[in-house]
């Protein structure tokens, strides 16, 4: 990562289906003050995870990411299920931004099936995960910056919206709080209904930010560690408190959680089209302005997808260079061999496109795209709740083992006696505010699937929810019963040697 790119990246890094779709599901179940409580309680769970990984790797820089601190701290095969849960999160959401690709498009063109447009977006991500890294990095920061204008933008218009005169009825401001409420029922009346409204917009609110850690990855391959990565997670702060906190503070107060074009809210085709922004600009009666921000909501959407290649590539070569994967997965693009007439081929110009490319790793990777297929034979709106339950526990489960790791490091510290005073980053409340997050994140995948359980057993639901705890348990008892590994002991846990940084590709 570039020093130049770390405020717009870190910021705009992790703007995806979650917030831009997703948030229109938890408005529906939850309502505006259910949205908001979550959002809240959810990003201070977020910036503990972070700067729980910042103090290790400010310390200890790895280029191992966060199953390198699994493995060093907590458990070699803690590390080695970390690692698969990661890659597994990213081929899934691959699917999931594609599937919201194709949301969009049926703004304009409900007729059409999403599937079409799965195929369509789905060529060019792929093609760009095929050049060299720095051709991701420079298109990863274009977007980023085009993400910041569009947010900033939906953010004002909504807030426009709410304390203008609308249509002659007077200013809006917290109108939709009062009637039809703050609090909406889920699956149940009354305060129960409330309740299970507020939990469905607190998991919602868990896979709106999962992949803020991503920022977090490329901590290892940062040039000057204490200058960097504390910028990178102050930016975050402020993500987490201005787009997503804030965004959705305005948006209950745009629009209310009874809209009928809300995603999921009735089963007409129509009404899983749009993000629920868009919805408060079209209700606004802002001429073309609708269909020109739906039509940018898609680089949010495509530029994560581009993102979940990437890395979903990375984590299966890393795996294979540690031998946790097939040896076919180490390969990268080689440099072509200088001719002796100096005349470059069309295959040598391909190699030096694609040098240093783990082009196995994106190959492999780019066929989960196929998933979205699921769309042919079910709804949009439900094949799209189905990834967002299967995101949301791989998401959370990689926070989990962050936290492991790092609650193992901080017993280390101290059982080798070294103050936190030492340490070059200190995150704020920790290690104390590690064992809260452990708990709420804990609550979140436990509960993740509640919904399955109510008035009729919902089977597709309940594995959706539950099948990435299997996966990831399988991993880790596998390898940990195949390689007899063991806990590290805080005594006798390295905090001194710090490994080689290896970036593939070149930095981003």
């Amino acid at each position: 990562m570039l020093p130049s790119q770390t405020p717009t990246i870190s910021i705009s890094g992790s703007f995806g289906t979650g917030l831009i779709i997703g948030t229109g599901q938890s408005l529906l179940h939850g309502g505006p003050g259910s949205q908001l409580i979550a959002y809240i309680v959810m990003g201070g769970n977020v910036y503990n995870v972070m700067t729980a990984l910042a103090e290790m790797a400010t310390y200890a820089p790895m280029d191992q990411g966060f199953p390198g601190y699994a493995t060093r701290y907590a458990d070699p095969a803690l590390g080695f299920a970390t690692g698969y849960n990661y890659w597994c999160k990213y081929i899934v959401v691959l699917a999931n931004n594609l599937t919201a690709s194709g949301l969009i498009i049926r703004y304009w063109r409900a007729d059409l099936n999403v599937g079409i447009w799965i195929t369509v977006f789905a060529i060019p991500v792929i093609i760009i995960n095929l050049f060299q890294v720095k051709v991701f990095g420079e298109s990863q920061f274009l977007a980023g910056w085009i993400k910041l204008f569009v947010m900033t933008m939906l953010i004002i218009i909504c807030l426009v919206r709410s304390l203008s005169n609308n249509d002659g009825q007077g200013r809006i401001g917290f109108r939709y709080w009062r009637d039809p409420g703050a609090f909406a029922e889920y699956l149940e009346p009354g305060a129960l209904g409330r309740f299970l409204g507020f939990w469905a917009a607190f998991t919602q609110s868990a896979f709106a930010y999962v992949g803020c850690e991503v920022v977090g990855a490329a901590f290892g391959e940062a040039g000057n560690l204490k200058k960097e990565i504390p910028q990178a997670i102050k930016w975050t702060f402020y993500r987490i408190v201005v787009f997503y906190i804030f965004g959705v503070f305005v948006l209950g107060m745009a629009i209310p959680y009874t809209d009928d074009m809300l995603l999921g809210a009735s089963h007409k085709k129509t009404s899983a089209s749009a993000s629920p922004f868009v919805i408060a600009i079209k209700r606004a009666g802002i001429s073309m302005l609708p269909d020109i921000t739906n039509g940018s909501l898609l680089v949010f959407v495509l530029s994560a997808a581009s993102s979940d290649i990437y890395v979903s590539a990375r984590t299966l070569y890393a795996l294979a260079k540690r031998s946790q994967a097939p040896k076919i997965f180490r390969r990268t693009v080689h440099a072509a061999k200088r001719r002796e007439d100096g005349k470059p081929t069309f295959r040598d110009r391909l190699r030096s496109w694609s040098f240093g490319v783990p082009m196995p790793a994106v190959l492999f990777c780019s066929v989960f795209f196929l998933l979205g297929y699921l769309n042919v034979s079910k709804s949009s709106a439900t094949v799209f709740g189905y990834f967002v339950s299967l995101v949301t526990v791989f998401g959370a489960l990689n926070w989990i083992s962050i936290l492991i790791s790092y609650i193992k490091f901080s017993r280390g510290l101290a059982a080798q006696g070294i103050r936190r005073s030492e340490l070059p980053y200190r995150g704020p409340l920790q290690p104390y505010a590690a064992y809260y997050s452990l708990g709420v994140t804990s609550a979140v995948i436990l509960f993740n699937g509640f919904d399955s359980f109510i008035h009729k057993f919902d089977a597709s639901r309940f594995v959706t929810s539950y099948i990435g705890i299997v996966i990831y348990l399988a991993n880790y008892l596998g390898w940990k019963f195949f390689k007899k590994t063991r806990w590290v002991k805080p005594a006798l846990m390295d905090l001194e040697s710090n490994n080689n940084k290896e970036v593939i590709g070149g930095p981003v």
